[in-house]
């Protein structure tokens, strides 16, 4: 596998897993953000398997296009059994983290944007975890749990990855700010300040 860098060449990589771990293992301590071993390979086991669009295709009849979260929550809500219903949360909550961490600026033009993702990822980690607390799989539901609770670091953690390809210009502030005002996104306050623009709400005048 091949990967860029900063200088703009190419950088070969023997594994792909590797990889992802070393660059998620960075995001999250430039990001600040702690999480447990377990749910930090969950996510590069997450990472490493969209990195094949058939799995992140999985199951869209249609063809190779971004799958519907509503469609994914169906899935959850009509799930005959409880494997199955956990299998979509989880699918749910996974697609959510990485469309949410990797296309977040594909959003501008569409109806559903980040913050949706955001909160139907969170709220299927949560659910899930719910779920999985009740019975043998506590180890796994406190990865969930932890998934949940950090949703949005680990979102921003995911964006720095995918910063890495990209540079900003004066021209992504207006983005940049509805993402932060939408999220509340630590990075993305810390890429305006980049920018020389001092995120803060917009003061309403009193009518």
């Amino acid at each position: 596998m091949e990967r860029g860098n900063e200088g703009g060449g190419v950088v070969a990589v023997a594994s792909l897993a590797e990889y992802f771990r070393e660059a998620l293992h960075g995001a999250l301590a430039h990001q600040h953000v702690a999480v447990d071993d377990q749910t930090e390979q969950y996510v590069v086991n997450m990472l490493t398997l969209f990195a094949r669009a058939e799995h992140l295709y999985e199951g869209v009849p249609t063809g190779p296009r971004m799958p519907p979260l509503v469609s994914l929550f169906g899935a959850a809500v009509e799930a005959g059994t409880a494997p199955e219903r956990e299998r979509a949360l989880q699918r749910l909550g996974d697609i959510s983290l990485f469309i949410a961490g990797f296309f977040a600026h594909g959003f501008a033009r569409r109806l559903v944007d980040i913050d949706y993702h955001i909160a139907m990822g969170g709220r299927a980690y949560g659910t899930l975890a719910e779920a999985l607390a009740r019975g043998r799989r506590r180890v796994l539901a406190q990865v969930y749990a932890e998934l949940a609770a950090k949703f949005l670091p680990l979102v921003d953690a995911l964006g720095e990855i995918s910063d890495s390809a990209r540079s900003y210009a004066p021209a992504d502030a207006l983005r940049l700010y509805e993402i932060w005002l939408r999220t509340g996104s630590a990075r993305a306050r810390g890429l305006l300040a980049q920018l020389g623009i001092d995120a803060s709400p917009v003061a309403l005048r009193p009518h």
